[in-house]
């Protein structure tokens, strides 16, 4: 969950590979940007669910809202919620509706009581993880990470290296990531190249680097997944 326009910390969480991170709102509007992942979120006095985001979701907020959140790694959140990413694409719902209402009571009641409610969100979620990272959902995974797939033939080669076929391929990655490879290559793409112009390149050594045809074609990618062109969505 790239956050942007409000004070946002995050650091290593508990459970392996995925984040903890915090936010205290300052008012008004907030964009979060698409970035392959789900997280569970302490918010409002609730526990939420955040799904895969195919496009920027805003939000308003009060000014000295406080949110606290796990963002789990592409992939790993669906066993851990019982239900399919794809199902959850775009999508913002509360724990109860996923999970019994005991269960997510329970947990519930474990961060509302703590005195620091994320610290209790991040030993709740690693003591309840207790499934092994799918080895076929990690490989996709770093061989998407790796630039695989920008090539002719790069699903093909994707999909024979893991012993399916492409409509098997996307299938298993709608459930896993809410997304067919190709996009979740754009998403995870757009991150990393705007990663790397927050660090003042210029923006048509950013799309040179990162695999875009042209600066055009990367200012296109990022709007067309965040809604603002990367100068505005860079300048917030």
């Amino acid at each position: 969950m790239s956050q942007v326009g409000e004070p946002y910390r995050e650091r290593p969480a508990l459970l392996p590979g995925a984040a903890l991170w915090t936010r205290t709102a300052e008012g008004g509007e907030y964009r979060i940007l698409p970035d392959g992942c789900m997280d569970l979120l302490f918010m409002n006095d609730d526990l939420v669910v955040s799904g895969p985001d195919s496009r920027a979701y805003t939000g308003v907020a009060d000014a000295g809202t406080r949110y606290a959140g796990i963002r789990f790694s592409p992939g790993a959140a669906p066993d851990f919620f019982g239900v399919p990413a794809r199902e959850l694409l775009n999508e913002r719902v509360p724990l109860r509706e996923l999970w019994s209402p005991a269960r997510s009571r329970r947990m519930l009641d474990q961060v509302r009581s703590a005195p620091v409610p994320a610290l209790a969100l991040d030993q709740a979620v690693a003591s309840l993880a207790e499934e092994p990272p799918d080895r076929l959902i990690t490989h996709v995974l770093r061989s998407i990470r790796a630039g695989m797939l920008r090539g002719g033939a790069g699903v093909i080669s994707l999909a024979s290296s893991v012993g399916l076929s492409e409509r098997q391929l996307h299938r298993r990655c709608l459930n896993a990531f809410g997304y067919g490879p190709k996009m979740l290559d754009r998403v995870l793409r757009m991150n990393v190249a705007l990663d790397h112009a927050r660090t003042g390149a210029a923006l048509a050594d950013v799309a040179a680097l990162h695999g875009y045809a042209d600066q055009a074609h990367l200012s296109r990618d990022v709007k067309a997944l965040t809604g603002l062109p990367p100068g505005t969505l860079l300048l917030r």
